[in-house]
């Protein structure tokens, strides 16, 4: 007998509403939480906060018969082959499907933050440096390209994107992030959540809410913001990243929001995600987030209160394994809310389908590390690379016949790869074992780059000299930058300033290229050094790119998505500031960066024309169209990067300055020329008033179009004025500046 559950032909949740109302509680609780295979026997340190204190063995006999939801990192815990892995992964999966009575596979996750976080899988930038790129088409087209890769191999979700809006730089996951402000926060990570959920993957937004506003800029620290920058900065990526990505699943944060812990927060997850925002998918947990509620936050002294009050504020799963919401003591009705969501993406998934069966159906699993995923990587590599300063020593050219490059990272592929790439990841814990991909160091490629120069690491017999210097990623002070890896400071780690200093004493030419994970400060060299070059972890191409760079091949197109401070002491700042949060005479400290966010060079040149306006008057729920024409004047074909700027002379609040609005990348071959429209409309100048509403208000804006968020990369000002009441918005209003390039 079939069941209305086993129909593909019916609604998800009408199979399964069917399919929870023949459950027991023990079964229904079964589907929040899951296992971490391994997790307790892994070598070396912590992949998870208090991984090995908190994970332990599990009894699978006596678990599986109730079900299970989830399964933690398979291919991300030990270093396995694809193929063994997958036939791993179905082998246990057969043995949870055969252990219930219903015969439910469990949900396999992922993390996938620089691409599939598995052995043998390809090494993208890290969305710092998608950041960087300016560019959501090629982000949406690389968590295509992973999502298909991971689902080849029978996973289902990926803790993905990360949308916490940079708000200190010494944050040591500053690198997982995609910039310092909300709009491009949003819209590159909502193209990555596209992408990812066009391949059948699960996207998870994290970290649900206010994780990168910690106190001090410290790991799980709490976060001291108030409500108007939670509403206009933190939240609104996870907004449009559920509206126009389709994000089906949020994870909570390890933060408390005014002592109010994320996961025990039902105002954050239930109100306002549930209720105003219309979520309908899964809350997960941070890993180990609700036993913290016990042991770090103290809300309540056992793991089966922490259970209560997590269900209850709205998380529906337990990450990474069972550990407080298995005791069976929990309310029904809500283990019942939960429980309808977790099948409910499994119904989607397929999992309840009677003819499910975990892939590969046959032969071995595609290859995790494919020639066109290289390219995506090459791609955005490329585009992520910023120059920041050239006195024309740039691009080295054939011409160049010997070449000093020095630096600890000159050398080393881990200058490449952020946090949760495998080898930084995992792999570090296996030294006998092989990266699993080709990652170039800065050096090798440039010696494939320009094949006739000699090298040397003698800056005075060189012609010019490149100095690399920045962060090795590591978990938990086990690096410079990564999870657990805060800086005091923004002055370069481990004494690399004075390598600097030496080769620039030397009097030859110095280009100074900064791998990192973060910005430093770089105000004690820039303008000694003959060009700067900046790139965030630039993945396994990442060396060709900042090679190709170095050389002229590639023309660098990068722009900032932090600003980059002048002095190590001078910080945390980020552009988005009202008056009194830049230099002014109340204070002797000078804010003001090094290179400010957007900023970034050209080999090429570009003349700006216009802009017009349809019109530069339209009502509060109106809007106008800027029209800009855009010329490559110079000899070699380029990527202009047009950015959009809101400032609003008077407001009911103190108001940042200038905030991004749209931006647009302009490729231009030499001569050529482009015309640019920003359709920008109203509700784009919203903001949280004195009483908590988002309104739009009546009165005189100011469109600032320019090549950074700094006052001198203003190029136009258009002036418009909104007209008409003030309006209060919400989730309806429109958030995004479209953009064409003719």
């Amino acid at each position: 007998m079939t069941h209305p559950w086993q129909d593909p032909a019916l609604p998800a949740g009408v199979r399964a509403a069917d399919l929870l109302s023949r459950m027991t509680l023990r079964e229904k609780t079964a589907q929040l939480y899951g296992i971490w295979p391994g997790s307790d026997q892994t070598p070396g340190g912590d992949m998870a906060p208090l991984q090995h204190a908190l994970s332990g063995e599990v009894d699978l006999t006596e678990l599986l018969p109730d079900g299970l939801g989830q399964l933690t990192r398979p291919f991300g815990t030990t270093p396995v082959e694809p193929a063994e892995g997958a036939a791993r992964l179905a082998a246990l999966q057969e043995r949870i499907r055969s252990a219930n009575r219903f015969q439910l596979p469990a949900l396999a996750h992922e993390e996938c933050l620089t691409g599939f976080t598995a052995w043998r899988a390809t090494i993208f930038p890290t969305p710092l440096a998608w950041g960087a790129s300016f560019d959501p088409a090629l982000v949406k087209e690389m968590a295509a390209a992973i999502g298909t890769s991971m689902r080849s191999v029978g996973v289902h979700q990926g803790l993905a994107p990360v949308l916490d809006v940079v708000r200190d730089p010494r944050w040591g996951r500053t690198e997982e992030s995609i910039g310092e402000d909300p709009y491009l926060v949003a819209t590159v990570g909502t193209a990555y959540v596209q992408g990812l959920e066009s391949a059948g993957i699960i996207a998870t937004l994290k970290h649900f809410a206010g994780y990168s506003a910690s106190r001090g800029a410290r790991n799980h620290a709490p976060a001291s913001i108030g409500p108007r920058e939670l509403a206009d900065v933190i939240l609104p990526p996870f907004e449009m990243a559920l509206r126009e990505g389709g994000a089906r699943s949020v994870m909570a944060a390890y933060n408390d929001l005014d002592g109010l812990p994320a996961h025990a927060h039902h105002a954050l997850l239930t109100r306002l995600l549930r209720e105003e925002w219309e979520f309908g998918g899964t809350v997960v947990s941070d890993y180990f987030g609700v036993s913290f509620l016990e042991s770090a936050h103290g809300l309540t002294d056992s793991p089966a209160g922490a259970a209560a009050l997590a269900l209850a504020a709205g998380v529906d799963v337990e990450l990474p394994s069972v550990r407080c919401f298995g005791d069976g003591l929990l309310e029904e009705e809500l283990v019942d809310r939960a429980a309808l969501r977790v099948l409910t993406q499994k119904c989607e998934l397929g999992l309840l389908d009677p003819d499910w069966a975990p892939p590969p159906a046959a032969g071995s699993p595609a290859d995790l590390d494919p020639p066109h995923m290289r390219s995506l990587a090459r791609r955005l590599a490329e585009e992520s690379v910023v120059l920041l300063s050239n006195g024309g020593v740039l691009p080295l050219g054939p011409g160049t016949r010997r070449i000093a490059v020095l630096g600890p990272l000159a050398d080393d592929p881990a200058a490449m790869l952020g946090c949760y790439t495998f080898p930084r990841h995992v792999l570090l814990d296996h030294p006998e074992l092989p990266m699993g991909v080709a990652v170039p160091t800065l050096l090798e490629a440039l010696r494939a780059e320009l094949p006739d120069a000699e090298f040397t690491d003698d800056p005075a017999a060189a012609e010019v000299c490149v100095v690399a210097v920045g962060d090795r990623s590591g978990l938990f002070g086990r690096g410079t930058s990564g999870e657990g890896c805060d800086a005091a400071d923004l002055e370069l780690p481990d004494g690399q300033g004075r390598l600097v200093d030496a080769a620039l004493a030397s009097g030859t030419p110095v280009v100074l290229v900064v791998l990192s994970g973060r910005p430093y400060a770089l105000g004690r060299w820039a303008d000694r050094c003959a060009a700067v070059v900046q790139a965030f972890f630039a993945g396994q191409e990442g060396g060709p790119a900042v090679a190709g760079v170095l050389s002229g091949r590639v023309n660098p197109s990068g722009r900032l998505p932090v600003s980059v401070p002048r002095d190590p002491a001078g910080q945390p700042w980020t552009y988005l500031a009202p008056p009194l949060g830049l230099r002014g005479e109340a204070s002797n400290l000078d804010p003001t960066p090094l290179f400010p966010f957007g900023h970034g060079l050209s080999y090429t040149t570009y003349a700006w024309q216009g802009p017009t306006a349809d019109t530069d008057t339209f009502p509060t729920d109106g809007e106008t169209t800027l029209r800009l024409t855009v010329r490559n004047t110079g000899e070699r074909a380029g990527t202009e990067v047009v950015q959009l700027y809101l400032h609003d002379p008077v407001g009911k609040v103190a108001r940042p300055v200038a905030r991004l609005v749209g931006y647009a990348r302009v490729p231009l071959e030499a001569g050529a020329s482009a015309e640019v429209h920003f359709t920008f409309p109203a509700d784009l100048a919203a903001y949280t008033g004195p009483d908590g509403d988002r309104i739009v208000e009546p009165g005189q804006l100011e469109l600032w179009l320019g090549g950074s968020s700094g006052g001198e990369g203003a190029r136009h000002s258009v002036l418009v004025t909104l007209t008409g009441p003030e309006r209060v918005v919400g989730r309806e209003r429109r958030m995004r500046c479209e953009v064409r390039v003719k």
